[in-house]
């Protein structure tokens, strides 16, 4: 059974009455983890597509662009994202959920939160609307302001890019220490320690922009101390 068909069977039984922690209470192992992370984006970004007023074609095109969708299962994810729009459960519930069932794993909140952004900006500008819902979920998944920050300034085009924020380290510290939490960025942003944080295949492309963003921001201070 495909992904989406997953996610699908997961969907309709919210539909169907079944409780928002009935759902996710059977999504908590892997590999169905890899469900509950998509229905958090198709769920959350399909609530934050309306937090500025309307639903743009834009912001479709970037969802997407945050999952690889195979011909054969666009109707499906279609349904999933209109489903989850529809539903009269509250963004809050899904965040939620989301960050019970992902607790003490802040690495795989955060990229959901990068898929959310990416989604947000994608009609080329940043609501304030939009900033307000995601500061929300942040709060609810329990991110650090420092985190959030660093997420935010990577994605919205007038925020200040500090290379070592974007590293997540002191601008004190030596340069091998520099070096060495670049590496281990790298090395989280592989898809297959991705994957194994419970980020389906579909949903890779998420790490595409964090790491040119890693490896710039290591380049850029790089140059600095040479």
């Amino acid at each position: 059974m495909s992904l989406w068909s997953r996610i699908a069977n997961a969907i309709s039984s919210l539909t169907r009455g079944e409780s928002l922690s009935d759902v996710f209470e059977k999504l908590k192992t892997p590999p169905e983890r890899t469900v509950a992370f998509a229905i958090a984006i198709i769920a959350l970004s399909a609530k934050m597509a309306k937090a500025d007023g309307e639903v743009t074609r834009n912001e479709v095109t970037a969802f997407r662009e945050v999952f690889h969708i195979p011909k054969r299962n666009e109707h499906q994810a279609a349904n999933v994202f209109n489903l989850a729009r529809q539903d009269v459960a509250g963004f809050e519930s899904y965040a939620k959920k989301i960050s019970t069932m992902f607790r003490n794993d802040e690495q795989s909140l955060l990229d959901l939160m990068e898929g959310l952004f990416h989604i947000a900006v994608s009609d080329g500008s940043y609501h304030p609307a939009e900033n307000d819902f995601l500061k929300k979920v942040s709060e609810i998944f329990e991110i650090s302001e420092l985190n959030f920050s660093r997420v935010r300034s990577r994605f919205v085009p007038d925020s200040p890019r500090d290379p070592f924020e974007v590293l997540g380290i002191s601008s004190d510290a030596p340069l091998e220490i520099i070096r060495n939490r670049w590496r281990k960025l790298v090395r989280e942003t592989h898809p297959d320690q991705m994957i194994s944080r419970g980020v389906p295949e579909e949903a890779i492309r998420i790490a595409t922009k964090r790491l040119s963003d890693i490896n710039i921001a290591w380049e850029t201070i790089n140059e600095e101390f040479t």
